[in-house]
């Protein structure tokens, strides 16, 4: 009978792999790998909400960038998505926020969707994204997140109406950001202390109620500042 034969150095250790499993490349995070069955899934639901979001993103942006258009060649044009008083693309395009840096801001968005896109489609694909690939996607994430809060402090209190294409694009960034951000600190990304704290897996354990919470508090603020408009609908 042949017996299979064990390599080990001259002082006749075991090698290091033996000890320690596979090699751990740290410009990857984990991943679904690192997870098992239950992260493999949250992989593959983050990247269909990245990838349909992405979609649906870019389809608002640029269906308000073609609306800019037409209204800076035609200021007679009624755009749209311009329901009523409130509900009022034209009313929100007309000012100085719909252009924070210096051109439409639909194009931001015709820009950093796509992203969400390719990333989704390669979550999905199982392709194992580097570290500053995640990193990078936190950023922007965030980014979006700080921007989006910002446009609709503008839009109840300082312009006075809603855009309904921009609410599209609210909907699509938060919770981007959320389960981005999730995933990022579950598996590693975001350092090692976050992935093993308490925190993390409180945030994931009650990850939909806080969405919900978010979704709550601006339809409250949306009730409530446009309430009087509201009330005549009743």
């Amino acid at each position: 009978m042949s017996q299979r034969a064990e390599v080990v150095d001259p002082q006749g250790s075991v090698p290091p792999d033996h000890l320690h499993g596979p090699h751990h490349d740290p410009d990857h995070d984990g991943g679904a790998a690192a997870g098992g069955g239950g992260a493999a899934y949250a992989d593959r639901a983050l990247g269909w909400l990245l990838l349909l979001g992405g979609l649906v993103g870019g389809l608002a942006a640029f269906t308000l960038a073609v609306e800019k258009i037409k209204l800076l060649t035609d200021p007679s044009y009624v755009p749209s998505c311009s329901i009523n008083p409130v509900l009022s693309c034209g009313s929100v395009m007309a000012t100085d926020q719909a252009s924070l840096l210096g051109f439409p801001n639909p194009l931001i968005g015709i820009a950093a969707f796509p992203v969400l896109v390719v990333t989704g489609a390669l979550v999905l694909a199982r392709v194992r994204l580097p570290r500053w690939w995640w990193l990078g996607l936190q950023a922007g994430a965030t980014v979006g997140l700080v921007f989006v809060a910002w446009l609709i402090d503008q839009s109840l209190y300082s312009i006075g109406a809603l855009c309904p294409y921009c609410m599209v694009v609210w909907s699509v960034v938060v919770p981007v950001f959320w389960y981005v951000m999730l995933r990022n600190l579950s598996s590693g990304v975001l350092g090692e202390r976050a992935r093993d704290s308490s925190l993390t897996a409180l945030l994931r354990d009650a990850h939909a109620l806080v969405l919900l919470l978010a979704l709550v508090v601006v339809v409250g603020l949306i009730g409530v500042r446009f309430w009087d408009y509201w009330s005549t609908l009743l």
